[in-house]
């Protein structure tokens, strides 16, 4: 299953104010911003996977579509990967961007 090249396009509009590279990663594409991946279009089971700040995570899983982001095995990623559905985009791209880079912006090395 490949992913979806909408929701690819709307992350390269929501990223061209940067220096962006894009990756095949965990059966989509993933964006790297100074190497560090801020999303990915997934082929797996979430249309699109965020990274976010782990002390926050508990209220971005209240978002509607949102869920902890698993490995094909049913493993959990880690507190702060999100996974979120195409049907919470609709409506929530943007906040989910916003979160993302917040996250990246606040941990940079």
């Amino acid at each position: 299953m490949a992913y979806d090249p909408e929701t690819a396009e709307r992350v390269r509009a929501a990223l061209t104010d940067r220096q962006v590279r894009e990756v095949k990663m965990f059966g989509g594409l993933a964006f790297m911003v100074d190497e560090r991946m801020v999303v990915c279009v997934s082929a797996g089971n979430a249309d699109l996977l965020v990274r976010v700040s782990p002390d926050d995570a508990a209220e971005h899983l209240a978002k509607p579509g949102a869920a902890r982001a698993e490995m094909g095995t049913g493993r959990s990623m880690g507190k702060g990967w999100i996974g979120v559905d195409k049907t919470a985009l609709t409506e929530d791209f943007d906040y989910w961007m916003t979160a993302a880079l917040s996250f990246h912006a606040s941990s940079r090395s």
